[in-house]
């Protein structure tokens, strides 16, 4: 039986992962897409790569600054306009909050179910067994995973996000602006994703991420169509032509910013064999992951027995 098993490679399951691991606890970590991070991507294609996640990320607290600090000491991350981003992607930095760590990506779990004194983890026609699991997948998906009847996914159901639909183009010509903010604009945020430290040069590579109402109104379009009905209005803010294209793609975020948070870091069941964590708990910022992440592994490290 694994001591623990922690489900999603984000920013809160890697802290998790890596503050336990430094505590001497022996900990896997299961994810079901081919890369670590969560919305702290990075896609990389043959003209440029691009942040469609997360843009950057900021500190409010004392602790997690330092982390930052860290993290730009060991050239994995730089200041940017708007706040620190990774080097050379955002990627970057969920790889260094994630460093030793072991995953095991494309790993989707289907189940989890009770089994003794601890947990059974269902993944394809696998079964794991576990004395303790974490949860750290958007809020909708724990229930999925729970059932809807389970106690701790009822506290779930306050718990709101808002999605979000990304555009990655890269435009030549001139570059009016580093980014541009209008949250009552289809496209609330403009970045001129190729200033950041340390990216491809060539063609101005831009993320434009859109707004709530307008990535609600088009969030079951296929990428293709939402490419289409974007990139029009970032030519238009760009003041550019359809010629200056040379690449163009969409992303969906489904479960992108927390628009109502549960107001604790994490939740855990009675027995302290099940928690349940995510930037859902706190906020939309990454430091909230960071948080969610760092209280459940310091609250496992005070248990008496891994």
């Amino acid at each position: 039986m694994n001591p623990v098993i922690i489900i999603g490679a984000g920013i809160t399951g890697l802290t998790c992962a890596r503050r336990l691991s430094d505590g001497g606890w022996p900990v896997i970590v299961l994810d079901k897409g081919r890369g670590i991070g969560g919305r702290m991507a990075t896609r990389r294609t043959d003209v440029l790569t691009f942040d469609h996640g997360a843009q950057y990320v900021s500190a409010e607290g004392a602790v997690f600054a330092k982390v930052l600090a860290d993290l730009t000491t060991a050239g994995q991350a730089g200041p940017w306009q708007d706040g620190i981003v990774g080097v050379p992607g955002m990627s970057a930095l969920a790889k260094g909050l994630g460093a030793g760590v072991p995953v095991q990506q494309n790993m989707q779990v289907s189940a989890l179910v009770p089994q003794g004194d601890g947990w059974q983890v269902q993944v394809g026609d696998a079964r794991l067994t576990a004395r303790r699991v974490v949860v750290t997948v958007p809020a909708p998906q724990v229930t999925d995973l729970l059932g809807a009847d389970h106690s701790l996914a009822r506290r779930l159901a306050g718990v709101s996000y808002a999605p979000n639909l990304t555009l990655m183009a890269a435009i030549t010509g001139a570059a009016p602006f580093i980014t541009a903010r209008d949250p009552d604009a289809d496209l609330a945020w403009i970045a001129q994703d190729s200033s950041k430290p340390a990216r491809p040069q060539g063609a101005t590579g831009w993320v434009a991420q859109a707004s709530a109402a307008f990535s609600m109104e088009h969030l079951e379009s296929d990428k293709e169509e939402i490419a289409s009905l974007m990139l029009p209005l970032l030519l238009g803010r760009l003041g550019a032509s359809p010629d200056h294209v040379s690449y163009a793609s969409a992303h969906r975020w489904r479960y992108a910013f927390v628009t109502q948070a549960l107001g604790a870091p994490f939740l855990r069941s009675a027995d302290a064999t099940l928690y349940l964590g995510g930037d859902w708990c706190l906020g939309p910022r990454v430091e909230d992951a960071w948080t969610s992440g760092t209280a459940i592994a310091d609250d496992l490290l005070s248990q008496t027995n891994a």
